[in-house]
């Protein structure tokens, strides 16, 4: 048996990942999905989130609870990817293996915030129609905050996924935040711990948000010991490929086991 454990992207919650709990605990894998600060049912506000840290508390929380002799498989989903990362430098003996679904996946050698500028660069190059972002710290400063309007949600992050996920996603989505400040700090990672673990990608090769060429750019710049492909999958393959994508992860299991 093995424990996953999964975390979220930007505005979403641990109830995107319903599907793929339902399947892995059918395949008889142990399965925590978990809601980031301020999001899916966790109670905090978006301005209770002082720093990185309070959006980060509840996975380094759970990790901290976890035993000493206990080890998971981290499953990061998009901005869920710079979250898996911080937690396996924190607790690196606790990480069997770590997946990047779609995901902002860092290299040791330079900030988490490059490769999340990198990424809004190219999401900003596009028609956002009502994808909503904020600028706090003023409009010639980073972006701060984010939430995915209904039709930016259909034809850009949910495209090919069901009308009923749809609906959901639309139901329960709330505002996200960025942190471009402390993840701008170059100390966050190490070689000697997040670099000591096993990475694998999955790349969602229909994804409109992180386009294939952009998941493609983490990879080559954070080199991966595997890359697995989803045809089909829009940004949201736990809607739109369920059933692929706990394939792969079952996979990740019987590698790394």
């Amino acid at each position: 048996m093995t424990h996953f454990l999964l975390v979220h992207g930007m505005c979403h919650g641990a109830w995107c990942w319903y599907k793929v709990v339902s399947l892995l605990k059918s395949g008889g894998h142990r399965v925590t999905p978990l809601d980031l600060g301020a999001c899916g049912i966790n109670p905090k506000t978006i301005t209770d989130l002082a720093s990185l840290s309070d959006y980060a508390q509840p996975l380094m929380e759970l990790m901290a609870s976890l035993p000493e002799d206990e080890k998971v498989i981290l499953v990061g989903h998009s901005y869920g990817g710079v979250f898996i990362s911080l937690a396996m430098e924190s607790f690196p003996k606790k990480v069997l293996a770590a997946v990047y679904v779609a995901a902002l996946m860092p290299n040791h050698d330079y900030p988490i915030a490059t490769g999340l500028m990198e990424l809004l660069k190219r999401i900003m190059a596009e028609p956002l129609l009502d994808f909503q972002v904020w600028f706090d710290d003023g409009s010639e400063s980073p972006p701060t905050r984010a939430l995915f309007g209904p039709k930016y949600t259909e034809t850009k992050v949910y495209h090919l996924s069901p009308k009923e996920d749809i609906e959901l996603g639309l139901t329960l989505m709330r505002q996200g935040k960025l942190f471009l400040k402390d993840l701008a700090n170059e100390s966050l990672l190490s070689k000697e711990k997040f670099g000591s673990i096993h990475r694998v990608y999955i790349v969602c090769k229909d994804d409109l948000l992180v386009e294939e060429s952009m998941q493609k750019w983490y990879i080559e710049n954070s080199p991966t010991e595997d890359v697995k492909f989803i045809a089909g999958a829009d940004h949201m393959p736990m809607f739109s490929k369920p059933h692929e994508l706990c394939k792969c992860l079952q996979e990740v299991a019987h590698q790394y086991n």
